[in-house]
């Protein structure tokens, strides 16, 4: 079959295709976390002792004794089996923004040889998978495989389903022999101890009482496309990289802005119900679905969890859309920017701080300038920003999310933080050394007697904010679709405890030297307006007016690239930070920066080598064949003396040519490798083999206009973007 029969075919089998089968939707009391062992599972299973000491694990991070643990494996096993489980896997969370997971049966034989399920504390507790051919940063050689998985009770367990049965994942944290961090979960556990050590010494200092252990929490706002699977395995580029390579812009894109929170397609909508109940049974709140700006887009928002549960959400959200898209005939893609011209896909983390007895710290109320213990934590946000933004551009940067930030669809690379009108005006009028009164946003009157007022918001939205407070949360808007939150998280959560800590001791010396409380606050969030206040920005993220003032006046920095952004990983500042805070040692922070240095420079060869031969075995050949079949017509028109206009032919030539010599340009660098630091591979990928994908794609796009359309074999952006 040639490759344009494949394309044809694919679009007539999806015009024909009978939409998955999903009965009706269960009610959510019926299926709401029937599949996970949480906290209503263990107290109906366990002692009422070793319940209580589970409970007070995964609400304190209290430490639990190894015969609990017995008792909890025990009755996890036998939850497990009651639902058809044979085997268990701890599931971690390796430095590659996907899960891995070694499954093992309950099977033991006796000494009579009959089988037997057997599951103890030991088999809960730890693990041992191989820890050399996982991303490690030079932190583990291959001859030193030892790597161990131990469980994380703070996170719960819980049964995956699929088409081949049924096994239980215990979610884990990933270390080596030696005992460093392989993984992403602990940074992220230690992260949040480290934030709520600081937050207490600032909370104790306000003179609060009954302090609850604090934790962050996160929502993250996952955008995503879906292209039906016939057009995806036509298109080894959607399959091997995630994007589209190659393309010609569809006549008809995303200018009418008709698909935002349009009417969503019934075939995707049997999709979202049965992916969403899904969820649900996993205990996952998926709260909001719609589509997105670009035609093929939509997103999907939980509701938010503790941080560290929401970021094994989101990686299991992920697989289990993945695994439900191919069900109903779609591939999901998590890429940045699978489409050029196009809107690209963001994951939009919503974070904040808070606890049982002190609530949401990020909660301003209605009276913010009164709210003291909402400014110092909002405060300390504001210093981490300024201080750490290039360490915030970093965990969000890989070759993927290059492609979105700073173009108008996402937020720019220059590191802000947006308050609102009203915040702003607080945070301002304590710069100048007192607290005013606030106004409100006011009612909002159409003047329309069926429809009723309401009260308006204080401040409006910024979407071109990478860092915007949005009510009661900041919203971290340049995380990319397919990346783990747990890298942002750990940032935010580790800025946070070292501004807190900063906090904390102005505070004690302005109230020991005689200070009231108000006072006091203000005196040391004057001095940190002071210092930090040039972070705060409420225009168009978008302007090149903002880039320039940024840069020149304000002493932000614009960090448009991964090559530019990987290096704050070695900032003394940045190993300082991790280092006083507990969360990432010296070694362990340098072997991020490896591995993700590593994986830049082997994604972008991996789309080089793909252009390469996308463009030599699949568009040659078919430009080719039109081009003879056109030159044929062409000698024939002669002969008859009709003189057919040979534009287009000289077109085809020139850009079939032209393509060419790129492909073999791109070639040759593909094969150079010799270089000192991993910082000039990153940049010689950026700034060399990058312009060269894009020269050979800007002439394979013209090619895609020229050639008639049966002879073109890949599927098209009017076709992957429309045909539902």
């Amino acid at each position: 079959m040639s490759g344009n029969e494949s394309r044809l075919q694919a679009i007539h089998a999806i015009n024909n295709s009978v939409a998955a089968e999903v009965g009706m939707p269960e009610s959510l009391q019926s299926i709401w976390a029937c599949d996970v062992f949480n906290l209503a599972s263990m107290e109906e299973k366990l002692s009422k002792s070793a319940f209580k000491a589970m409970k007070k694990t995964v609400q304190t991070g209290a430490p639990l004794d190894a015969a609990t643990a017995d008792v909890v494996a025990m009755a996890m096993k036998d939850w497990a089996i009651e639902k058809g489980v044979k085997f268990f896997s701890h599931i971690f969370y390796p430095m590659t923004n996907a899960t891995a997971e070694k499954h093992d049966g309950f099977i033991v034989t006796n000494f009579d040889g009959n089988a037997i399920n057997e599951f103890s504390g030991k088999l809960l507790i730890k693990g041992e998978p191989d820890g050399s051919s996982f991303p490690n940063g030079s932190l583990r050689m291959t001859n030193a495989a030892r790597g161990y998985t131990a469980w994380d009770p703070s996170s719960p367990a819980y049964i995956m389903h699929t088409a081949n049965g049924a096994t239980l994942m215990i979610p884990s944290v990933f270390m080596s022999w030696t005992g460093e961090a392989l993984d992403k979960k602990i940074p992220l556990l230690r992260s949040n101890a480290a934030m709520n050590k600081a937050a207490q010494k600032v909370l104790t200092l306000m003179g609060e009482k009954n302090i609850a252990t604090l934790n962050s929490s996160c929502g993250a706002e996952q955008e995503y496309f879906l292209v039906d699977e016939n057009f995806a395995n036509a298109r080894p580029d959607l399959i091997l990289a995630g994007r589209t390579l190659f393309g010609a812009p569809s006549a008809k894109g995303q200018q009418f802005d008709d698909h935002y929170f349009g009417a969503i397609p019934a075939r995707v909508q049997v999709f979202m119900q049965d992916f969403e109940d899904q969820l649900y049974r996993l205990g996952i709140p998926a709260k909001t679905h719609h589509n997105e700006v670009a035609p093929g887009q939509f997103e999907i928002a939980p509701y938010y969890e503790a941080a560290n549960v929401a970021a094994d959400h989101q990686q299991l959200l992920m697989t289990v859309m993945k695994m439900t898209a191919k069900k109903h005939g779609f591939v999901a893609l998590l890429h940045e920017k699978p489409f050029a011209g196009l809107n690209g896909s963001g994951k939009h983390v919503n974070w904040s701080v808070g606890n049982a007895t002190q609530g949401n710290l990020l909660d301003p109320g209605n009276t913010p300038e009164e709210n003291l213990n909402f400014l110092l934590f909002c405060g300390a946000v504001i210093r981490g920003v300024h201080l750490y933004g290039p360490l915030l551009r970093a965990v969000i940067a890989s070759a993927a999310n290059d492609h979105r930030l700073g173009a108008n669809e996402a937020p720019p690379a220059i590191l802000s933080v947006y308050l609102g009108d009203q915040l702003e005006k607080v945070f301002l009028d304590i710069k100048e050394g007192n607290l005013k009164p606030t106004v409100s946003g006011g009612d909002m009157d159409l003047g329309l007697s069926q429809i009723l007022s309401f009260q308006r918001d204080p401040g409006d939205r910024n979407r071109t904010s990478p860092f915007a407070f949005t009510g009661n949360r900041f919203e971290f808007r340049a995380v990319g679709s397919s990346q783990s939150v747990s890298g942002p998280l750990v940032a935010m959560n580790t800025m946070l405890a070292d501004s807190l800590e900063w906090i904390a001791a102005k505070l004690e010396s302005s109230i020991s030297g005689g200070m009231d409380q108000t006072a006091a606050v203000i005196h040391v969030l004057k001095a940190l307006m002071d210092e930090h206040g040039n972070v705060i920005f409420g225009g168009d993220g978008y302007s090149s007016e903002w880039h320039e003032k940024a840069v020149n006046e304000r002493g932000l920095k614009n960090i448009p690239t991964t090559a530019d952004a990987l290096p704050a990983f070695l900032d003394p500042s940045v190993v300082e930070l991790f280092s006083n805070t507990g969360v990432l040692t010296p070694v362990e922070l340098k072997s991020r920066y490896e591995v993700y240095s590593e994986q830049y420079i082997l994604s972008i060869e991996v789309e080089a080598k793909l252009v390469v031969d996308m463009a030599t075995t699949s568009i040659y050949p078919a430009a080719v064949s039109y081009l003879s079949v056109i030159t044929e017509s062409l000698n024939a028109s002669a002969s008859l003396g009709l003189g057919l206009d040979a534009s287009v032919a000289t077109k085809l030539a020139d850009n079939i040519n032209g393509m060419m010599a790129s492909v073999e340009k791109l070639s040759a660098a593909i094969a150079v490798h010799d270089f000192d630091s991993e910082k000039s591979h990153m940049e010689y990928s950026a700034k060399t083999i990058r312009p060269l994908m894009d020269e050979t794609r800007a002439f394979a796009d013209t090619l895609e206009t020229l050639v008639a359309d049966k002879f073109w074999p890949l599927p098209k952006y009017s076709e992957m973007l429309f045909i539902k």
